[in-house]
């Protein structure tokens, strides 16, 4: 598989298939094709996954695409304005990214749902509790929300990360959720009750506008029906 990332701010991944290979996706996201390309949907591994996916952000159902005699050509296109990164999987090397943010893969990454094992993640995290969990062997391609800044973080090494802006990271890393210290810190500093902490050691990608900030940015500027 050959692929080529195009267009940000509102990114496309264009690949370029082998006669025989596959590429999976978990929403709408395929733009156009060739007409040698064949789509297929199921539940990809079964219920227990198709139900873990659905909890993490993601469709039930996976839609498969073939190349069949001869080469092919799809694309992907990101539903927010960002960034579109390419992620080698393989065994050791999982990575634990937003819900919503996988995009497409080849056929070998699997895509399960990952939760926090702390308690505290569990019932402040928001974005950060449950997350997906990618892993197998192939390219995966993820979409980031805005621009993506990455960080290599050392053993023990941590950053802060206010909620939402965590895009990705490396299955080494852990993450916790820390709330804000003193109540009008709290209370009155704009910034939420609680931060994410993230543990290296591993790779961080951040993203500069979630969706959900974007969105919150836009609310007081939407008239409102007086009915």
């Amino acid at each position: 598989m050959k692929y080529q990332i195009l267009g940000e701010p509102m990114p496309v991944v264009q690949c370029t298939l082998a006669s025989g290979e596959r590429m999976i996706t978990e929403r709408g996201s395929m733009c156009w094709m060739s007409p040698n390309m064949k789509m297929e949907t199921n539940a990809g591994g079964g219920l227990g996954r198709a139900f873990g996916r659905m909890f993490s952000g993601e469709s039930m159902f996976q839609n498969v695409y073939t190349a069949q005699g001869g080469e092919g050509q799809i694309a992907f296109a990101a539903s927010f304005p960002g960034s579109i990164r390419a992620v080698e999987i393989s065994p050791g090397h999982e990575v634990v990214v937003q819900k919503s943010g996988f995009l497409a893969s080849e056929a070998g990454v699997e895509l399960s749902v990952f939760f926090q094992k702390s308690a505290g993640a569990g019932f402040f995290g928001g974005e950060g509790f449950i997350m997906q969990k990618l892993s197998g062997h192939g390219i995966a391609f993820v979409e980031i929300d805005g621009h993506v800044v990455c960080y290599e973080l050392a053993s023990r090494q941590q950053i802060v990360v206010d909620t939402g802006y965590l895009a990705m990271c490396d299955i080494t890393c852990s993450i916790d959720i820390q709330s804000v210290k003193g109540i009008k810190n709290a209370l009155f500093g704009g910034e939420g009750l609680f931060n994410t902490i993230v543990t290296g050691p591993g790779r961080v990608w951040l993203q500069t506008m979630p969706a959900s900030g974007l969105a919150a940015a836009l609310l007081p500027f939407i008239p409102h029906s007086s009915n």
